[in-house]
This record gives structure tokens, sequence and C-alpha cells, in this order.
């Protein structure tokens, strides 16, 4: 049938049917590029949402915070008012005790209205700071034996192998130097790892502070054996709960 329509068009209405399906093998090129980066993007983008979002939460947090401070002049002058009627034997000592209340939760909104706004900054801030650090490991490609240091974290790229199989070497020299169990929060894949979709199968992390006297020594050990490692001085939304040292190569997101 497709034969037959075609030997009885013209040449150029030939050449128009071949134009239209390459046109329709681009655009479906093109839709199956884009399907294919859209989980790539999925996690940038939902951190622009976040981000823009709570900075609209603070935008109306400053109107509020602004209509609050207001309330409290308009209280203190109320309290100062009643002060002097209570003076003078006008009002009662409950009045004047309500208008000292008042005041109070004036203040109080002002507060929490200012501790919502940092706790927002903050928000932001740890937002940008996971997506820094995330681009940072993911794109940096260190050879093999190099350390590399920052505000956040050090990444040191192994030249020896590694497998989860090898922990109980980790261990053993932990013990053996400082006479107590190695600290290890999470061995292989965890819940938190599961939750995050990061790949922590072949990882172990262990509760230390890098900077710590046993973090130094436990770091040393895995320099001088070849093992990578990554030690995180914070917490960074999305890929550390807190200080510790992750033991393997770094965590891939599915």
């Amino acid at each position: 049938m497709i034969l037959t329509v075609i030997h009885r068009v013209r040449p150029y209405g030939l050449a128009v049917l071949v134009g239209v399906a390459l046109l329709f093998v681009v655009s479906a090129e093109g839709q199956t590029k884009k399907l294919k980066t859209r989980p790539a993007n999925k996690l940038a983008q939902l951190r622009e949402e976040f981000v823009k979002a709570t900075r609209e939460y603070k935008a109306s947090l400053a109107k509020l915070l602004a209509i609050y401070k207001r309330n409290v002049i308009r209280a203190e002058e109320k309290l100062a008012q009643s002060q002097r009627l209570y003076a003078e034997g006008l009002i009662s000592k409950n009045q004047l005790a309500d208008n000292e209340a008042a005041v109070a939760a004036a203040k109080n909104q002002v507060n929490e209205a200012q501790s919502q706004l940092a706790n927002a900054d903050t928000q932001i801030a740890d937002t940008l700071i996971e997506a820094q650090a995330e681009a940072q490991m993911s794109k940096t490609h260190l050879r093999k034996g190099t350390l590399l240091r920052t505000t956040s974290y050090i990444r040191y790229s192994g030249a020896g192998t590694w497998a989860l199989s090898d922990a109980w070497k980790v261990q053993r020299f932990f013990l053996d130097s400082v006479k107590k169990q190695l600290p290890v929060g999470v061995f292989g894949q965890g819940a938190i790892h599961h939750r995050w979709r990061l790949d922590h199968h072949n990882a172990m992390d262990v509760s230390l502070h890098p900077d710590g006297p046993e973090g130094q020594l436990l770091m040393n050990y895995l320099r001088a054996n070849g093992i990578p490692f990554l030690a995180f001085r914070a917490a960074i939304p999305g890929t550390a709960t807190g200080p510790h040292i992750h033991i393997g190569r770094p965590s891939h997101r599915f």
C-alpha cells in the first residue's frame, strides 16, 4: 500500500514525503533525548522550585514582620498610657496586666517571624551548598591517589582496590590503635541512602569527625593503604546527615 502511494505521487511529492518522514524522526529523537535528560535534571529542578518557594515565603514573612513590629509599637504606647492611668488610680491592676501581656505577645510574634526568616535563609543556603557539593563531586574526576580538600568535605581517590568485604581490616586497625570498636553508622546500603536514591552498597559510614584525632588517625590509615574515602565536616542536605567519614567510592544517585 505504501509503495503504491509513493509510485503514484510526483517527484516533488515524494520529496515532501521524505522530508516529513525525516522531520518526524528528528522530532522523535529530540523527544527521546528530552526524556533521557529529565531524570538527571529532576533533582536540580526540585531544588530550584524549593529555593523559589522558600524565597516567596520569605517575602511574605517580611511583610508580616513589618506588621508585627508596628503592633509592638502600638502595644507599647498603649501600655505606657495604661501605666500612667494605673498610677493615677484610674484603671485596675488587671487592666495593666492585660496590656503588659499584649506587649509580650506582640514581641513574641516578631521573634517568631524573625526565627522563621532565619530558618528560611538556612534552608536556602543548605540547598545551594548541597547542589554545589554534589556538582563538584560529580564533575571532579580525580586521578587515583589524589586528595581534594574543601570547606565542606575531604575527598581521597584511593589508588588501591576497595570492597566492603575488606571492612574488617579497617575495623581491626582501629581496634588495635585506640582499643575500641570502629563506630560504624551505616554498613552498606541504608534506609537514608534509599530515601536519597544513593548507591551506597559498597561503602560504609563511620561516625567520626574528620578534624578530630580519631578521624585524622583513620584517614591517615586509609590514605596509607590506598582506600578511597569522603570525609564530611558538616551536614549537606541530600548527601550527608552530619560529620562522618564515608569509606569507599562516592555514592552516585540511581
